[in-house]
């Protein structure tokens, strides 16, 4: 997300206290979509996979039903994938953060304009 153009929206939905659902969450999870492996998208996102695996836990605990489940290493070794749950959650994110900037956009227009020229815009 760091070659998105200006001005961006990130949007972070709170449910309670430390139970959100942010752009962070949202990457992470479309990284173990593309990649079937929690730590190889902890890594594409630059933290540990303890971290990664951290941020899966409170997800999974976070929701009625687990967004990733995995399987340890073994002869065929392991992996991780989205669940149905896991899938719904990221695409009704991605949603909402598009419905979020198509109608804020005559908004962040107006607050694009009032930006200092010595603002760098790409």
């Amino acid at each position: 997300m760091t070659d998105a153009p200006f001005p961006r929206l990130r949007l972070r939905l709170y449910f309670a206290p430390g139970e959100m659902m942010g752009p962070g969450k949202a990457e992470l999870l479309e990284h173990i979509r593309d990649t079937g492996s929690i730590s190889a998208a902890g890594r594409a996102m630059g933290m540990s996979y303890k971290r990664a695996w951290s941020l899966v836990e409170v997800m999974n605990a976070m929701f009625r039903a687990p967004v990733v489940e995995s399987s340890r290493g073994g002869p065929k070794g392991g992996g991780a994938h989205l669940t149905e749950t896991g899938e719904a959650v990221l695409a009704h994110y991605r949603a909402l953060e598009a419905v979020a900037l198509t109608g804020g956009a005559q908004e962040i227009d107006a607050m694009e304009r009032l930006l200092s020229d010595m603002v760098h815009r790409k």
